[in-house]
């Protein structure tokens, strides 16, 4: 979603006034309705600054990358919920209504959430914490990936971006097979909602086979990328940009093969090349 401005144009010292299109970032509360002691309780469980539109692929997404939810199965039902609001006239409220309520400590759920939304994670706390969530390392082996298709990524992923195409300011997520076909794509102006809403759709869909596929993401990767990743058992992840540290310790932690600068003449493998054929 896109809104287009006037702004002034300054090309070899001339100025032109043209229409310019800019990408739409408002913010999204995410709700979680769920039964407590045989009464409903409904709780504000995060709010982001996304790109409006897939808002019920982003909260499956998310509910499943925090693992509130361990499957698409225990979602009842998502829906918008009050007035649209703003300047867009958008919903800006979305809830999940849950049937999985064992062992759901939702005083933890918040303060994490408030943690990973303010960057305030950091070195051994961090890796150690995404453990309580994941015991158990990836297939060192699988998904295998030919080096052509690695580097025809970032122009497949680009193919895709409808929006980046108009805008210029948006990331995106693709999953990707071994033979080079998109299964599918998400963009947002915030690369983790753009993972969410990638990861949300897929696996409702069933779209997901981590043997045979790769995540391709239009930027840098983080913590929080990888992170996500790891929770769906993504066996290799790709970025245009430059890993962090703490990403590259969390893909060495769980053996995720972790791509970075990857273009057109190659790539910085970062851990575990055995997953990628060589040309």
């Amino acid at each position: 979603m896109d809104i287009k401005y006037n702004v002034s144009k300054i090309k070899g010292s001339k100025e032109e006034i043209v229409k310019d299109a800019v990408s739409v970032e408002e913010p999204l509360e995410m709700r979680l309705k769920y039964k407590k002691n045989g009464k409903i309780e409904t709780q504000n469980i995060s709010i982001t600054m996304r790109t409006p539109g897939n808002d019920e692929d982003l909260i499956r997404g998310f509910l499943f990358n925090e693992r509130i939810i361990e499957n698409m199965d225990e979602i009842d039902s998502i829906q918008h919920i009050g007035d649209p609001v703003g300047d867009y006239n958008l919903h800006n409220v979305i809830e999940a209504t849950i049937n999985k309520t064992d062992n759901l400590d939702i005083g933890k759920l918040k303060k994490n959430f408030v943690t990973n939304s303010s960057c305030g994670v950091c070195g051994k706390t961090s890796l150690d914490s995404i453990e309580v969530l994941k015991n158990d390392k990836l297939d060192s082996y699988f998904p295998k990936i030919k080096e052509e298709i690695i580097l025809k990524s970032p122009s497949l992923l680009m193919n895709e971006q409808s929006e980046f195409a108009k805008t210029g300011g948006i990331h995106a997520s693709a999953l990707i097979d071994e033979a080079g076909s998109v299964i599918a794509t998400r963009e947002d102006v915030g690369r983790h909602n753009a993972l969410d809403k990638l990861l949300g759709h897929t696996i409702q869909n069933g779209l997901l086979n981590i043997k045979a596929q790769f995540i391709a993401c239009s930027g840098r990767l983080n913590f929080e990328l990888v992170q996500k990743g790891l929770m769906a058992n993504i066996g290799i992840m790709a970025g245009v940009g430059a890993p962090t540290s703490l990403a590259v310790d969390l893909a060495k932690r769980f053996d995720m093969t972790l791509l970075g600068f990857v273009k057109e003449s190659g790539f910085n493998i970062y851990n575990n090349k055995k997953r990628i054929i060589l040309s």
